[in-house]
């Protein structure tokens, strides 16, 4: 009998490393409320604002939005009902294939999600701090991060610009 490799556990983070996760997630904890804030001010929940924000790169399937945000399609569903009761997005057949639903903003609902993303400063104070080349340096170890995340998560599905605009 052969014996199996035994999984190697990967090296055990170093202080600079937790650190650095630790200030992520803070920063994360922050985008959220500020988010959520931002949403409940014009009357979204935060998953309706999030929708808004993907569908600014165009129409997508149902399905797709269900993906990226990580939730099951029936959630999705539910999502979009109450936001196109308000008159923010509407449902239309795809023409590539009549079976698929393409959920797309109206222009009220491309107005709402400019206004929020408008109304968030959790990012803008604290970049003022830094100068452009360094905040240019920021953005590439955050791309460089993304990538390196491969495509295994909703992570991989926002590009650096478009994730700046959620």
């Amino acid at each position: 009998m052969e014996k199996q490799p035994h999984p190697v556990a990967p090296p055990p983070a170093d202080a600079i490393t937790r650190e650095v996760v630790d200030l992520m997630a803070s920063l994360v904890a922050l985008f959220h409320r500020e988010y959520e804030e931002a949403a409940a001010a014009r009357s979204l929940t935060g998953a309706q604002a999030k929708v808004l924000a993907l569908l600014r790169r165009g129409p997508m399937p149902m399905r797709h939005i269900a993906q990226t945000l990580s939730c099951e399609p029936s959630n999705i569903t539910g999502i979009v009902d109450r936001l196109e009761n308000r008159g923010f997005v509407t449902r239309q057949a795809d023409p590539q294939d009549r079976r698929v639903k393409l959920v797309a903003a109206t222009d009220s609902g491309q107005d709402a999600s400019e206004e929020l993303r408008e109304s968030l400063n959790f990012a803008r104070e604290p970049l003022a701090a830094l100068d452009e080349e360094e905040r240019a340096q920021l953005r590439d170890l955050l791309r460089r991060m993304l990538e390196g995340a491969g495509p295994a998560g909703p992570a991989a599905e926002v590009t650096a610009p478009e994730a700046t605009q959620l």
